[in-house]
């Protein structure tokens, strides 16, 4: 027993080294990129990207201009902020009553259905943009928070993901509910909601880094500087004629900050929602 307890206790520290090892990989990107954000851009071109911290040249002036001399920023920040919003929003609400039917409801061609989602899983996002920059064009919603989030307001990969939660719920609830005289879509928003916030706090991060870190579609679809999204405004810094480092790195490093919070907000739910399909209900 003592052997045992001794080999656990091992395990356990090589696991915790490792783990805070691969921490230190990730974290140091974001490190090098915050140190930066407090250099001036001429330093970050001399000298590049570095552990040092020179307190001597390191200042909030970069953190100033972002804020106060340069209001692009903002606006970017709030595009951002509109579509990232109207996507989660409008991704969990379709998506989930979408496989909600897909999971509970017997009808002629369910199975072709649910074997077209997974195929629309399949596709690369390259062979659907010059359709969808066509069909933008018609619908004149180019330049439109609305057309970068409409195409995509319902994903495929979240319907898969609600569809297999729902599965394993106990259809005696709803049943139970369907007896008490409750409608189709009370028993959704009052039964079957509730029961699915780990579901839906996993989602809720999934979608919302998906729409703040789009690049392409947004590139595509937003024409004026107040409407472009953040990444689109970054990438807009590195020009061939000068790159703005003073702006391109706190830029970036604010740009974690909403991403960051909604992981920590939805933390337990996000490792029960992926957890839950290996534990038998």
């Amino acid at each position: 027993m003592w052997i045992k307890t001794r080999q656990n206790k091992l395990g356990l520290y090589i696991s915790f080294i490792i783990l805070a090892f691969i921490c230190i990989i990730f974290l140091a990107p974001f490190f090098f990129m915050l140190v930066s954000s407090f250099k001036p851009g001429k330093e970050l071109i001399s000298g590049g990207l570095t552990w040092k911290m020179n307190f001597d040249v390191m200042s909030l002036n970069n953190y100033k201009i972002l804020f106060f001399q340069d209001n692009r920023y903002l606006l970017w920040y709030k595009s951002s902020l509109i579509i990232a919003l109207l996507y989660t929003i409008l991704s969990l609400l379709f998506s989930s009553l979408v496989g909600y039917g897909l999971a509970v409801y017997n009808f002629k061609g369910k199975n072709l259905l649910f074997l077209l989602v997974l195929l629309v899983m399949m596709v690369p996002l390259e062979i659907l943009l010059l359709p969808l920059y066509k069909l933008m064009i018609r619908l004149k919603l180019m330049d439109t928070y609305i057309g970068v989030v409409l195409p995509f307001a319902v994903s495929p990969f979240a319907i898969f993901f609600f569809r297999q939660y729902i599965v394993g719920l106990p259809k005696e609830l709803i049943e139970a509910a369907r007896i008490d005289g409750c409608s189709e879509f009370k028993i959704f928003f009052r039964i079957i909601v509730p029961l699915m916030k780990p579901a839906f706090g996993a989602m809720t991060i999934l979608m919302a880094m998906t729409s703040w870190n789009s690049f392409v579609w947004p590139l595509i679809v937003l024409r004026s500087t107040e409407h472009l999204t953040l990444p689109v405004g970054l990438a807009s810094l590195i020009t061939p004629y000068g790159n703005n480092y003073d702006m391109l790195m706190p830029g970036a490093v604010m740009s974690v900050i909403p991403v960051a919070i909604i992981f920590l907000l939805n933390q337990r739910a996000f490792i029960e929602g992926l957890t839950a399909g290996g534990i038998k209900q």
